[in-house]
């Protein structure tokens, strides 16, 4: 089930594109590739009981991202700000990168 290449790299800004948070843009903090899962920033938040720990001495309930499925983000093109599908280009040095499929801009 991991083998699957993964277009969503961290680091990358994405949109939601289906689910609770649709619509929602947020930088990949977190690639869980062997569940093919994403946590984005701002994204999915779920509200998580906490017993009292050194950090955290009253407990309570925090607020935290979840793992949303890749299916359901996509790379945010650069040029318009808009997500865009990601196709793979050989560059000048031969090197194969990741390009935007709507605007052909490198996502970096």
């Amino acid at each position: 089930m991991g083998n699957i290449k993964l277009k969503i790299r961290k680091g990358d800004q994405v949109q939601v594109i289906a689910g609770d948070s649709k619509g929602k843009q947020g930088k990949v903090l977190e690639v869980l590739v062997d569940k093919n899962r994403a946590i984005v920033e701002g994204a999915n938040m779920v509200s998580k009981h906490t017993k009292p720990n050194a950090a955290n001495p009253n407990g309570g309930i925090v607020k935290q991202e979840a793992a949303i499925h890749i299916s359901n983000l996509m790379v945010v093109d650069v040029k318009t700000g808009k997500p865009s599908r990601v196709g793979k280009k050989l560059n000048a040095d031969g090197k194969s990168v990741r390009v935007a499929k709507k605007s052909g801009e490198e996502i970096k």
